[in-house]
């Protein structure tokens, strides 16, 4: 009989060992999740998405229709205000932004996964009511590639270890750094932001980000 129980209680330690196998996720399932939080967050919301090659024709997206441009490397973008226009009467007189200029960004982050608001720069943002400075980091355009980190600086209102560099890592999702080829000093966009070109938690756990950034500006 105590044999009976011993092999009974070993079967099932055994089950409970495989249910757990079957309940870790793999990477590409993960991705596939990520995938479809994308899309019914682009369902949800009611985006439009165009194709590059129409983008490119005139590099704006027309925000009465909703119109995000759908990137090959899964980020989606649309240009609310492609530059400060109370600041600069025309884009010509916009500067565009530039290798190792520092830039500060205000912006909400918002996990698609779980849609819910997972930081803000904003000002007075109802999120993280003691951050009220913008996240400002250094960008750098070498003429083959682009990278961007987060920094502290003299004379700049940011505090590194209390803002987006601190609380993921000092790296700028390189998600980010690819809508500045498109914009100008005071823009304002919204991304969609997978994984894959995300900060070191959306890379991580493989969680896609929406960002309205309100203003990239150059410090």
């Amino acid at each position: 009989m105590k044999k009976l129980v011993s092999l009974f209680i070993a079967l099932l330690a055994i089950g409970g060992i495989f249910q757990s196998c079957d309940n870790t996720k793999t990477y590409a399932e993960m991705l596939e999740e990520e995938r479809d939080a994308v899309n019914s967050y682009i369902k949800k919301y009611g985006i439009n998405v165009i194709s590059v090659d129409e983008f490119e024709k005139d590099t704006i997206t027309d925000v009465s229709k909703n119109e995000y441009v759908g990137f090959s490397n899964g980020v989606y973008m649309q240009i609310v205000k492609r530059y400060d226009t109370t600041q600069y009467a025309t884009l010509d007189d916009a500067p565009p932004f530039e290798n190792n200029n520092l830039i500060l960004a205000r912006f909400v982050e918002v996990d698609i996964l779980v849609n819910d608001t997972t930081y803000a720069s904003n000002v007075c943002n109802p999120v993280q009511a003691l951050n009220l400075f913008p996240d400002g980091f250094r960008y750098t355009d070498n003429g083959y590639s682009i990278y961007g980190q987060f920094v502290s600086e003299p004379g700049l209102a940011y505090y590194f270890g209390y803002g987006m560099g601190g609380m993921y890592d000092s790296t700028v999702p390189s998600g980010w750094l690819m809508a500045l080829q498109y914009i100008r000093d005071g823009a304002h966009v919204k991304l969609i932001v997978p994984s894959k070109v995300g900060h070191s938690t959306a890379q991580q756990y493989v969680y896609p980000y929406f960002y309205d950034i309100r203003k990239f500006s150059i410090y």
